[in-house]
């Protein structure tokens, strides 16, 4: 895929597929981390807690052929990301979806959408699924806005709580 740009009423958000472990990337990850297992706990999270987080839930099914990863810079600044992976040949799941909080509301939650779920649909997708926590309101919204519905629980995931799906085709 090449660079999408895509325009919003508060500005101009450009989305590319950008490995995981590139700075930028990396940057976003560890905000992810710290805000999802932040709120999680109630507290704020160490450096090391971060570490822990990465390792415990590494992001490498995050590339083709099996996945892909974007970033999305609003301005030319990195504030948002997300990613998805094959669960089959035609589930996608998305996964580290995040929008840095000063920029939430500007369009970046569905620019990254937009993108990934083009980049599935171009792997075979004719489905988004994925599961998050009842506290991540934000998250919840975004993905009801854009057309994903809850669905019973298709994993076991230790931090699930709720799951999403949204058919691509």
């Amino acid at each position: 895929m090449d660079t999408k740009t895509i325009n919003t009423n508060t500005g101009t958000w450009t989305v590319v597929p950008e490995h995981y472990d590139t700075p930028d990337a990396v940057v976003l990850l560890r905000a992810y981390y710290a805000e999802v297992a932040g709120r999680y706990w109630k507290r704020s999270v160490t450096e090391a807690e971060i570490d822990q987080g990465i390792l415990e839930f590494p992001a490498d099914g995050l590339i083709p052929p099996t996945g892909q990863f974007v970033v999305g810079r609003l301005a030319g600044e990195p504030l948002a990301c997300g990613g998805f992976r094959m669960l089959d040949p035609v589930t996608a799941e998305l996964s580290r979806v995040y929008v840095d909080p000063r920029t939430r509301g500007t369009g970046g939650g569905a620019a990254l959408l937009e993108v990934l779920e083009a980049e599935a649909r171009a792997l075979g997708a004719e489905r988004v699924r994925l599961d998050t926590r009842l506290d991540l309101v934000e998250a919840r919204a975004l993905y009801a806005r854009h057309g994903y519905r809850e669905i019973p629980a298709y994993n076991a995931g230790a931090y699930a709580e709720v799951w999403f799906e949204k058919r691509l085709v």
